[in-house]
C-alpha cells in the first residue's frame, strides 16, 4: 500500500470453515454435538449442528468441488491465509474483512451453551486465521445472541484478546426476539464503549425465521427474498425501533444485500415518520438522519445501480465487499 491510492477494503469476505474448526477448537464437551456433515429425510446431503439441520444440499454447494454454483471455484484462501493474501494481493486489495460461512447458522442453534461454545470455537480459529498478517486480515467476532451476556463476554474478549475491530450477527430473531429487542440494548452498549461496529449479515437458514421462507422451497428464490428483505426489516428496527436513538456512537453496517433497496427504504421510512409520527415515539429525528449519521451498506461487485443511490442517499454510506471466496 503507497500514499499515492486509497486503501482498497474489502468489507465483505468470508472464511470457509475447514473441518479442524470443529475436531481441535471446539471444547471437549461439546465436540460431539458440532457441525458434522449427514443426509437428510431425502438422502441429500446436509449440515447437522447438534441435533438441528442447519444447512441443506442446496447450500453446501459452495464447499466442495463436486457440488458447486455456477461459475464457482472453491479458493484455498477459505481456510489458508497464506493463500489468502496471495489472492487479496492479486486482486489489488490491501484488507479484507472476514465473516464465517459455516458459522453464519449458528443463529439456528436453539441451545444457548452449544450456540456460545461454537461461537468461541469459531473466534478462536479465526483469530489464528488472522494472525498472519493481521493488518491485513481483519477478524469480526461471531457472536452467540440467544445469551446476551455471553455474547458481551464474547465481544469483550474478542476486541480485547483477539484483536478483532467489530461483531456480527444475523438480522433474523434470535429465539423469537427481533434485533431490536430491548434485552439487546446492554450488547449495543458494549459495542459502543469498545468502538467497534456491529455488523448485520444475513445467511439462508432451515429453521431460523426468515423472510420468504414460508412461501417458497426453492433455495435460489429464498436466497432472492431472504438478504434484501431480512436486512430492510433489520434496518427499519434499528431506526424505527429507537435502537440508534438510544444508542448515538453504535455503528451499523448492512453486508451482502446490495444497496439498490436504500433510497428506497431511507425515504419510505421518512414518509411515514412525517404521516404517523405519534406511533413512533421513540424517533426524534428523521429516519434517514439517523441512517446517515451511524449506518453503512455494502455494495455487490458488478452493482449497476450504485451511482443513483449515492445521488439519493448520500456519499459516505457505502462500502465495497467481494463475497470471496
Amino acid at each position: 500500500m503507497t500514499d499515492a491510492r486509497l486503501p482498497v477494503i474489502d468489507a465483505d469476505g468470508h472464511v470457509t470453515e475447514p473441518p479442524t474448526v470443529w475436531t481441535e477448537y471446539v471444547e471437549e464437551a461439546y465436540r460431539g454435538r458440532a457441525p458434522r456433515l449427514a443426509l437428510d429425510e431425502h438422502g441429500h446431503p446436509c449440515q447437522v449442528v447438534g441435533d438441528q439441520i442447519a444447512m441443506r444440499d442446496a447450500l453446501l454447494l459452495t464447499l466442495g468441488p463436486e457440488r458447486r454454483f455456477s461459475g464457482y471455484t472453491p479458493r484455498a484462501g477459505g481456510f489458508d491465509p497464506a493463500a489468502r493474501l496471495a489472492d487479496l494481493d492479486s486482486e489489488g486489495i490491501d484488507v479484507a474483512v472476514l465473516y464465517p460461512s459455516i458459522g453464519l447458522y449458528f443463529s439456528d442453534v436453539d441451545d444457548a451453551k452449544l450456540q456460545a461454545a461454537l461461537c468461541r470455537a469459531y473466534n478462536r480459529w479465526l483469530a489464528d486465521y488472522c494472525r498472519l498478517a493481521p493488518t491485513r486480515l481483519v477478524g469480526v467476532a461471531l457472536l452467540p445472541l440467544l445469551d446476551v451476556d455471553e455474547s458481551m463476554r464474547e465481544l469483550e474478549h474478542a476486541v480485547e484478546r483477539l484483536g478483532f475491530r467489530g461483531a456480527f450477527v444475523r438480522p433474523n430473531p434470535y429465539g423469537g426476539r427481533p434485533i431490536h429487542h430491548p434485552v439487546y440494548d446492554r450488547l449495543w452498549n458494549c459495542a459502543e464503549a469498545l468502538g467497534v461496529p456491529v455488523a448485520v449479515h444475513e445467511g439462508l437458514s432451515d429453521t431460523m425465521p426468515t423472510l420468504g421462507r414460508d412461501r417458497f422451497d426453492n433455495a435460489a428464490i429464498r436466497h432472492v427474498l431472504s438478504h434484501p428483505f431480512e436486512q430492510m426489516a433489520a434496518c427499519a428496527g434499528f431506526v424505527l425501533a429507537g435502537v440508534l436513538d438510544r444508542h448515538p456512537k453504535l455503528r451499523v453496517v448492512f453486508l451482502e444485500s446490495g444497496c439498490g433497496w436504500l433510497p428506497y427504504w431511507l425515504e419510505r421510512m421518512d414518509e411515514h415518520w412525517e404521516t404517523w409520527r405519534a406511533l413512533l415515539p421513540l424517533v426524534r429525528q428523521p429516519p434517514s438522519e439517523y441512517f446517515r449519521r451511524q449506518c453503512m451498506i455494502s455494495m455487490d461487485p458488478g452493482e449497476a445501480i450504485v451511482e443513483a443511490v449515492v445521488r439519493h442517499a448520500g456519499e459516505g454510506l457505502i462500502v465495497w465487499a467481494s463475497d470471496y471466496p
